[in-house]
């Protein structure tokens, strides 16, 4: 149980990285109508876990977890540039560079490793989330399976946070939705475990088109 610790820590609301300003599109899929009742947010939800952008983040996690441990510069600069390619439109990649850079950021003064220290030596570019929570769990020898349910369910909390504020579900719906898409979180960490970047790719329009369409919405409460 020691060595999930950091992960609890990492990945809670209270860790500065400001997930709390981004609904992942969800925003602009509420506004349009797509998105307006717990089963509507279950479907959305189950569809970036198991065939979208959190599918491919889960891969990009396990990969950069590799090269960690392998200490292969090569297979980290690669997969630290290819995270912030696919990030499909400007928002994307300001929700996942914001939270990665503060992240990283919060991770060197409290949490220092020096797997950290080495991402900053080969790659002086911004830094995906998904690539700087993956850096600081192999960093800190942490076991990657459960980083990988633990990093899944986190976003699956915050999105389901957001949809609390935006008012498609209440309190008891968003907890239920949450526990509901366990089985398809564990299902996809495991999968990812073992994929490689060949496997990455995705099928869920729906979600790349909201975060297109949000970027020129007029009134928003959050920032993708």
């Amino acid at each position: 149980m020691a060595a999930h610790l950091p992960l609890m820590v990492w990945l809670s609301p209270s860790f500065p990285v400001g997930a709390f300003a981004y609904s992942h599109g969800l925003e602009w899929a509420f506004e349009s109508g797509d998105l307006h009742d717990a089963a509507t947010l279950r479907d959305w939800l189950d569809a970036l876990v198991s065939h979208g952008s959190l599918r491919n983040d889960l891969i990009l996690f396990a990969c950069v977890a590799r090269a960690i441990e392998t200490r292969d510069d090569a297979a980290l600069i690669e997969v630290a540039e290819l995270a912030l390619a696919l990030a499909n439109s400007a928002e994307r990649r300001l929700e996942t560079v914001t939270q990665g850079n503060a992240f990283v950021l919060a991770l060197r003064a409290a949490w220092p490793c020096a797997a950290i220290e080495r991402l900053k030596a080969v790659w002086e570019g911004d830094i995906a989330y998904p690539v700087a929570v993956a850096v600081a769990s192999a960093g800190h020898a942490l076991p990657i399976p459960a980083a990988l349910e633990a990093y899944g369910l986190a976003f699956v909390a915050n999105l389901v946070s957001a949809s609390v504020r935006l008012g498609i579900v209440g309190q008891t719906d968003g907890q239920k939705i949450t526990a509901g898409l366990v089985p398809a979180l564990q299902e996809a960490a495991n999968a990812a475990g073992s994929a490689t970047l060949d496997d990455l790719g995705g099928c869920t329009l729906r979600s790349d088109i909201a975060s297109l369409r949000h970027e020129t919405q007029y009134s928003r409460l959050f920032r993708s």
